[in-house]
């Protein structure tokens, strides 16, 4: 049972979702990228539902709609750590590919969310 407005949000459940799956893909990650991308990869992903949860607990729509414009850039964020991580060849062309399109969908998930914000 559901006790907090943001738990009720999909692009909550989502972002959650999408970050245990991250979380996980970044242990076959090298041990040099410990304190580099993988931490930073992991906080941009963690970032996400944060800031919607964040946003959502007792907050007017303009600062709700700040903390999904935070989630929005930590998302970008995300997407570029994964673009590194494909191009030093940390993942697969469709573990890539995977990752791109449930974040594209978040995304499009979350400005739809804004714009109904306002």
């Amino acid at each position: 049972m559901s006790k907090f407005k943001f738990e009720k949000l999909l692009i909550w459940q989502k972002a959650m979702d999408l970050g245990e799956e991250i979380n996980l893909l970044i242990d076959d990650f090298p041990k040099k990228e410990i304190y580099n991308l993988s931490s930073q990869l992991l906080r941009a992903i963690d970032s996400v539902a944060l800031n919607i949860s964040e946003g959502s607990i007792g907050q007017s729509n303009p600062e709700q709609n700040k903390f999904i414009g935070y989630s929005i850039r930590s998302l970008a964020e995300v997407i570029t750590c994964l673009h590194k991580a494909s191009r030093r060849h940390y993942i697969a062309k469709n573990q890539f590919n995977k990752f791109y399109e449930e974040s594209f969908y978040l995304m499009n998930m979350m400005l739809a969310f804004r714009k109904n914000l306002k």
